[in-house]
Order: structure tokens, then sequence, then C-alpha cells
């Protein structure tokens, strides 16, 4: 049984679900629509750049939630999962989670946009265990901060070495599927790097390492 490890973003959907769901929050009256979103793309762009503070995107991102009671926010995802998301998982994507069961192997997401999000689209794809960015909730609000190590770029081998009781060899035989050039860490770490549609950086690297390069549809 082999650890199987997954990007959300780009990699499992067609799409990026934090500004997906920043759009959502602009439908539902909970941003200024036009000046909220001009900045999500500003941000966005810069981390397609593997240039961005996921510190600052987190603190933008989040303070529409800040006083906002959990369920409430649950009751919004949830519809923005089945609305928005559920036609973007790449077919593709699905059978190969299929395979990688099939094979006994154990399915993680591990994504740099927030639980809140992660979490309800990953068991809609049908995968239970989850490394996100966690977000601070007080009194049964959320308070617009995060908690713990961002599961960003090196974050998230410090994130997934902790979840895995400090056993790095488990690294040696994991799978990792992901777009992204911010998730060269952790591509690096693994026996098993496959890279899913990836960014012209990641593409390169991929090329030159020899490690599969991925269309996923």
């Amino acid at each position: 049984m082999a650890l199987v490890i997954f990007d959300l973003d780009e990699t499992l959907i067609d799409g990026d679900c934090a500004s997906l769901w920043s759009q959502r929050m602009a439908d539902l009256g909970w941003v200024d629509g036009e000046s909220f979103l001009r900045r999500d793309t500003e941000l966005m762009a810069r981390y397609a750049l593997g240039e961005l503070s996921m510190e600052d995107y987190m603190a933008f991102s989040l303070e529409p939630l800040a006083g906002r009671s959990v369920e409430e926010v649950e009751r919004e995802v949830a519809a923005y999962v089945e609305d928005v998301i559920e036609p973007l998982i790449y077919n593709d994507a699905c059978t190969t989670l299929a395979r990688h069961r099939g094979a006994g192997d154990r399915p993680l997401v591990i994504s740099a946009s927030g639980a809140h999000l992660v979490q309800p689209i990953a068991e809609r794809i049908g995968i239970d265990e989850v490394l996100a960015i966690d977000l601070e909730v007080i009194g049964g609000h959320y308070s617009g901060r995060t908690r713990g190590v961002l599961t960003y770029r090196e974050g998230k081998v410090l994130r997934l070495l902790d979840w895995l009781d400090g056993d790095a060899s488990q690294l040696d035989s994991a799978h990792f599927y992901s777009d992204s050039r911010n998730d060269l860490p952790l591509l690096k770490r693994v026996g098993q790097p496959h890279t899913v549609n990836p960014d012209p950086v990641l593409r390169e690297h991929a090329k030159k390492a020899g490690w599969d390069i991925l269309a996923w549809k």
C-alpha cells in the first residue's frame, strides 16, 4: 500500500477553488464584488508566478468570513461545491483515484486552499483525508485568521511529515500529483512524482527530471 497525494486546484479540478469561492462570495453579497474580485485576480496571478505571500492571500480571502458562524459558511460552501465544483472535477482524476484504490493505496489531498473549501470538495471526490490551511474558530465563528503551518510550498512538506509522525520513509514509495511549480518542494521528496497539466516552469522541470507529464480532462 502506497500513499497517494493529490493537489486540488488545477489538478483534481479544472479551476481554483479559492478564486471560484471569491466569486461565490460576491454573488452572495458578502464582499464588494468588483474590487474584491479584482484584488483576487491580482493575487492569484502572483501565485501562478510563484511569488505570492500565502499569508497575505489568506488574510484577504478570509476577511469576509470573520464573525460568520461555521454553520452558515458550511451551508453556503455545500451549495457551492454542488453547483460550481462538481462539474469541474476531472474524469481522469476520478479514474486515477479508482485505480489507486484498487491497488489498496491510501489517498490524501494536500492543498494550499482553506480547509473549509478543501474538505468538502475532497469528500465529494471520494477522499476523506485532507491537509489544508486550517482556519481559526472562536465560539463557533470564524475569526478571519489561519492557524498552524500553512500548506503552501515547503509548508506542505512540513505538514505532511507531521501527519506521518515524522516517518519520511513513507515518501519513498509515495505518489504526488500536481500542476504547480509551487509544489516542487514536495514533488522532489516523493518517489513517484506526477505532473498534471503542469505550468510552464513545472513542465520544464518535469522534462529534465523524467517525471510523468499527464494531460487530464
